[in-house]
């Protein structure tokens, strides 16, 4: 059963409908269907990012992750922490609230600095740990460019295998860039060499991430997620599915 029925979104965020449709196609698709999470969106606000703001790209990628959302989590928001040399913002998009939501809090933000993945990173762990969620956790993570500090980013990721939570990146962005060179080594590092078990995934939307279609974010979004909970589950990070 999913977390928020097709109704309530209706009534609450009707422009989101197709979004929250396609998103459980591919939630079936992936075997996930009834399985709960609570979900997390990270968001680059690095001085690279302005276009992606401008143009709607960030909205666009938070609007599809609420649709998700809704099928794993029943509270009906999406905490979200906008980064860039420091924690920018921490604060929720939700489904009563969602239109223009990205635009308004960055309105209030600051200067666009630089990429410090593991900043982030922490807020989203402390955050996940204070809630008390008994569910695992899928952070969707976007950025268009490397981190300020590859080691810290590394080290922080292969801590967190520990913790039931799930980092999903996603770059924005020039495929050809080498700036996506070290989230590839990222989605690749060694297990159990350098973490318990493999808990992020990597995909490259390109320079107009709106292009790629709901049904192939979502596919890509989701596509190690079902891996990581039966290695996670295997090893008592997550708990067992219920019978």
């Amino acid at each position: 059963m999913v977390a928020i029925s097709l109704r309530k979104v209706q009534e609450t965020a009707p422009a989101l409908v197709d979004l929250y449709k396609s998103a459980g196609v591919s939630l079936t698709k992936h075997g996930l269907d009834g399985q709960r999470a609570a979900v997390y969106l990270v968001v680059d606000y690095s001085g690279s990012m302005k276009p992606y703001y401008r143009d709607g790209s960030v909205q666009a990628l938070a609007d599809r992750v609420l649709g998700l959302s809704a099928h794993l989590d029943d509270d009906g928001s999406v905490p979200v922490v906008f980064f860039s040399t420091d924690v920018d913002a921490v604060t929720d998009i939700a489904l009563d609230d969602h239109h223009g939501r990205v635009d308004r809090i960055v309105a209030g933000l600051g200067h666009m600095g630089r990429t410090n993945y593991h900043l982030a990173m922490d807020e989203v762990i402390d955050h996940y740990l204070d809630s008390g969620s008994r569910d695992p956790a899928f952070v969707v993570f976007q950025t268009d460019g490397g981190p300020s500090n590859r080691a810290a980013t590394e080290r922080y990721l292969c801590k967190a295998a520990v913790l039931p939570l799930f980092w999903q990146f996603i770059g924005f962005g020039d495929a050809s860039s080498k700036q996506f060179d070290f989230l590839r080594r990222l989605d690749d590092l060694p297990v159990p060499g350098k973490r318990v078990v493999d808990n992020a995934g990597f995909f490259h939307a390109g320079a107009d991430p709106r292009k790629v279609s709901d049904a192939q974010l979502y596919d890509r979004l989701l596509g190690e997620f079902p891996q990581w909970l039966v290695a996670a589950r295997a090893r008592g990070i997550v708990r067992p599915a219920a019978p």
